[in-house]
């Protein structure tokens, strides 16, 4: 979904989040859920920022659709099995106790079909009573179109700015183009992003998880001010 590499990717993200404090949100819900748990399936885990901080106290493993932020992903928690995989599409052969989706991943699941698709395939991979623990995206009366964002830092010798704007194309899809400077000692480079994400009901993903034979509820706060669906899986 990004056109930069995983350094630039860490770059921006680990300044405009908190993944150590939302690994322990995370951590929160996963005792709440699932107690005793000891795997997790990251799915869309980016560059594994998030599993940095959980694998050490849970067998973490990821999927992406980006081998170079798995390649970091893997540099990051090397006990970790990490694939190129689709979330709309994949199976691990395997089982876990939680499986993860963050950072608003699910939003680039793009349709209903895709999505109902892709929350099946989350729960194909949970464990009897695994728990399910899914991120939104913003939801179409959240989205607010024609508004400029802005982030930027700089260290002595890097520096970025990122800039965009935000749309609405279609059948409720967001779109955003990012705008890139990325400065070092030798060049100052260019380049854009464009991101597409669906913006789903509340009705919508929590149809998605009923469609899996899950029982969801929502928290409106979550890990990032977005929300979070979760749901167990019964017994075998």
């Amino acid at each position: 979904m990004h056109a930069g590499t995983a350094e630039l990717y860490d770059a921006v993200y680990t300044r405009m989040k908190d993944y150590r404090g939302e690994a322990e949100k995370v951590r929160t819900w996963i005792e709440k859920l699932r107690p005793g748990a000891q795997s997790i399936l990251d799915v869309a885990c980016g560059t594994g920022e998030h599993a940095k901080y959980l694998c050490a106290s849970y067998q973490v493993d990821g999927v992406d659709l980006n081998g170079d932020y798995l390649t970091a992903a893997h540099r990051k928690n090397p006990q970790g099995r990490h694939e190129v995989a689709d979330m709309t599409c994949f199976d691990l052969q395997k089982k876990y106790d939680v499986v993860l989706c963050l950072f608003s991943a699910i939003g680039y699941a793009m349709t209903l079909e895709k999505l109902n698709s892709a929350i099946q395939c989350m729960a194909d991979h949970l464990a009897p009573q695994g728990a399910l623990i899914v991120e939104p995206w913003l939801t179409p009366e959240r989205w607010k179109a024609g508004r400029p964002h802005l982030v930027s830092f700089e260290e002595e010798n890097f520096k970025i700015c990122r800039m965009n704007t935000t749309e609405v194309r279609g059948d409720r899809i967001s779109f955003m183009q990012f705008h890139f400077l990325v400065g070092r000692p030798a060049e100052v480079i260019h380049f854009t992003e464009d991101h597409e994400l669906a913006l789903f009901t509340q009705a919508e993903m929590l149809g998605a998880f009923r469609h899996a034979g899950l029982e969801p509820e929502y928290d409106e706060k979550g890990i990032f001010g977005r929300g979070l669906y979760f749901a167990r899986k019964a017994s075998a």
